[in-house]
């Protein structure tokens, strides 16, 4: 069982001969990355408009889609996770002796910092051309939101399309440190769209989600600050890595993601701390009320 797991995983041939290419992918040139976000950014925004102009405040019930959804996010989120990470083992496994006759590379070194010139071909891109297409699912979860009505929408948008075009810049300029990136996050949605579907069909949890939100979200943006010192250390001090002009870009785009991160829980901490200071109000005049009625 464990060895053809491992197989379909990482030793299938369309996995180990993998190479990313405009022509026979896809989804990989820069003109469809284009005309998809925006397509994606328009009919967001747009239907963000009309249930803002129609002054609609409750949510749109959904049924079932939500946990349909989130159920889908965690399963292919689980495969990819542990599909990168078979692969990751067997391209260690494969390329030690190159290491050691031509470098002093460590796995953590590679998994920070692939040696200029390097291709996107091979185990590793091909779940990282995966993680790519998974996406595009995952936008589906801003249009969620707005008929949900959830807090931060516009956020949510922007933060999600820019995972879109980060992932498939990681694919284009073969980026260093994508493979911590992806484990950590893939193994992040699987806990948190896990969890969402164990909630959204009614199955008991803990009381309050936000901890097992907050918690995987911060472990991911815990990993991408620590996948970016590595990477500047390793670029600067060990002779160059892969994908440096693609990382301002992707330093850009992760600065969308802390704003989009800091405004939603920033709102959040404020309304809870308004309601909070709404509520003692009120408790004191009632025990005003009771004082001078006694």
């Amino acid at each position: 069982m464990i060895r053809e797991i491992n197989y379909w995983l990482s030793e299938h041939p369309a996995i180990v001969g993998f190479r990313w290419s405009h022509a026979k992918l896809f989804g990989s040139t820069w003109s469809f990355l284009i005309s998809a976000l925006s397509i994606y950014f328009f009919s967001a925004m747009a239907l963000y408009l009309i249930l803002s102009l129609s002054n609609r405040r409750r949510p749109i019930p959904l049924g079932p889609i939500p946990a349909i959804h989130s159920l889908l996010m965690a399963m292919v989120s689980g495969v990819i996770f542990l599909g990168i990470l078979l692969s990751t083992v067997a391209e260690i496994r494969d390329t030690r002796w190159a290491w050691r006759g031509r470098t002093h590379n460590t796995p953590i070194q590679w998994l920070l910092c692939f040696p200029p010139g390097t291709r996107p071909s091979g185990r590793v891109f091909f779940w990282s051309y995966a993680f790519y297409l998974s996406r595009f699912l995952h936008l589906s979860r801003a249009y969620l939101a707005i008929l949900r009505r959830r807090r931060a929408p516009v956020a949510r948008v922007f933060s999600h399309g820019a995972l879109v075009a980060m992932s498939f810049l990681w694919l284009e300029f073969s980026q260093s440190f994508q493979v911590l990136a992806i484990l950590s996050t893939t193994l992040a949605y699987a806990v948190v769209f896990g969890y969402r579907f164990w909630a959204g069909v009614g199955l008991p949890v803990a009381t309050g989600s936000a901890p097992v939100v907050l918690s995987c979200q911060c472990l991911m943006l815990f990993c991408n600050f620590f996948c970016h010192f590595g990477f500047i250390f390793m670029h600067f001090g060990k002779g160059g890595c892969s994908g440096i002009g693609a990382w301002i870009v992707n330093t850009m785009l992760n600065g969308i993601f802390l704003g989009a991160f800091l405004h939603f829980y920033g709102k959040r901490d404020y309304n809870c701390g308004s309601n909070r200071g709404r509520y003692l109000v009120l408790q004191n005049e009632i025990e005003e009320k009771k004082k001078k009625i006694n």
